[in-house]
């Protein structure tokens, strides 16, 4: 357990600490927040592609060969990206980075099952501390880092937890069962076919085109004609992602599902609007803090650290709650927090104590905590038994897209660069996600299954149909 927890901790750890080097960033490599967000964007769309399609990789060529390779990969990536000699080979050293986490991450869980067959519950709860823990303290570790080194330290610090647990797992995994006679015979191309290379290609041609296209117009402030190739070919590759996917006969991402189970559609909605909201407070207020009140990383982190720490605490309280009402109490609760939070950057003025900036971290920490527990609880009741690993997989995808939503909302709101405005800006905006997801938990139970149903099926199923065809 240890071994396996100190290699999945290093994904959540990795894309928390950057938050609090931001700033640092755009100063090391003169580049606006628009530029400098895709360290963020490209972190995160590796972690969508990889997880699922490692996932699928450890049943053909062993979960410990996976484990094991991820972590070498890990260990090039954080050894090599500091010495980047320029803003491009970072993205390049953090998309590797990504990937080689998230092969740990998508085996790591399946390692425990496996080996460990007594007291499984414990052992998995273990593990989402490792997981949980690390993205709540990842903030302060990385300011710690920067203040006392410099932002390639929050590269090198996973260089030990990548060698202890290579050391631990080399010597303790047990070695994987040799691999059946079909998947030692299969082709390539059955391969490719399998983990749907060409519509992981789509996904990502049509998500990177898109998000090319508006950040540009946004940095421009005009629409040219490049702008359009570009957003037109966005559009196209994910139209035919979107056909692609209908078709496949194991597709990337598993568009049917969604129209037939329309409760667990509705539940994957919610969770994306969640982490636009989490992620955008929790990426945007360290680059506040440090360029508009001129606060430093170490301080940063310590003031971070407070929505970390009321998360990690709310969190198996939320446990115990859920299981005596259900998830929707807690839900609406945390809506009402990220209200409550979003108001008050509204109410932030230059002159505001930085330390009342710890009223919404703590309210967005509390909230995060019960949305930890709450929406996989919804997840677990709106979805069948039979697609549950489905369903989580669809689950983990809604998280990413929250997640590249929420860099995109911060760009697009701040652009050049951060102020106090664009901040009262950006807590209006999540005001009204927040609200609205106020109304969702109010409306879940009394709006039933066929309600949802009819208004979003009959269309979803006539676009599936249409899609489907060859002509």
């Amino acid at each position: 357990m240890i071994s396996v927890g100190l290699g999945i901790l290093l994904n959540p750890l990795n894309s928390s600490m950057i938050s609090v080097a931001i700033a640092r960033l755009q100063n090391v490599y003169q580049l606006d927040f628009t530029d400098v967000s895709w360290i963020i964007f490209s972190f995160y769309i590796a972690s969508a592609i990889s997880q699922p399609v490692m996932g699928k990789a450890s049943d053909l060529f062993g979960r410990r060969k996976i484990f094991l390779t991820g972590l070498v990969v890990a260990f090039v990536a954080s050894l090599l990206a500091p010495l980047s000699p320029n803003f491009g080979s970072l993205i390049v050293f953090r998309i590797v980075q990504s990937i080689g986490t998230s092969m740990m991450v998508a085996v790591g869980m399946a390692i425990v099952r496996i080996h460990i067959t007594e007291k499984q519950a414990s052992a998995l709860s273990v593990l989402s501390i490792f997981l949980s823990g690390a993205a709540a303290i990842g903030p302060f570790i990385g300011g710690v880092l920067i203040h006392w080194w410099d932002w390639q330290a929050i590269f090198f610090v996973n260089i030990p937890f990548v060698a202890a647990s290579f050391l631990l797992a080399w010597r303790i995994i047990p070695k994987d069962n040799p691999p059946t006679s079909d998947s030692r015979n299969m082709s390539f191309r059955k391969w490719f076919e399998w983990i749907d290379v060409s519509g992981i290609l789509l996904f990502t041609v049509g998500l990177v085109a898109l998000l090319v296209e508006l950040l540009s117009v946004k940095s421009s402030g005009y629409v040219s004609l490049r702008n359009v190739l570009v957003g037109g070919i966005g559009l196209v590759a994910l139209a035919a992602f979107v056909r692609h996917e209908l078709k496949a006969a194991a597709p990337f991402i598993p568009l049917r599902t969604f129209a037939q189970y329309p409760a667990m559609t509705w539940v994957n909605v919610e969770f994306m609007l969640v982490n636009v909201l989490f992620y955008s407070l929790f990426f945007g207020l360290p680059s506040y803090l440090q360029v508009v009140r001129n606060v430093s990383e170490f301080y940063t982190g310590i003031l971070m650290l407070s929505l970390g720490l009321c998360s990690l605490v709310v969190s198996p309280l939320a446990g115990r709650w859920i299981d005596k009402t259900g998830p929707r109490p807690a839900l609406v609760v945390s809506a009402i927090l990220m209200t409550f939070g979003s108001v008050w950057l509204v109410t932030l003025t230059p002159a505001s104590p930085v330390i009342s900036v710890c009223l919404a971290l703590a309210a967005f920490g509390i909230s995060n905590g019960l949305n930890n527990v709450g929406m996989q609880a919804a997840l677990f009741e709106s979805s069948p038994k039979e697609i549950i690993g489905v369903a989580s997989g669809l689950f983990n995808t809604s998280r990413y897209l929250g997640t590249i939503l929420s860099s995109l909302l911060i760009g697009i709101v701040m652009g050049d660069q951060f102020s106090s405005g664009g901040l009262r800006v950006l807590g209006i905006i999540l005001t009204l996600v927040a609200l609205s997801l106020v109304f969702m938990g109010r409306r879940r139970q009394e709006s039933s299954e066929s309600r949802i149903y009819f208004h979003f099926y009959p269309f979803f199923l006539l676009l599936c149909t249409y899609m489907s065809q060859d002509t």
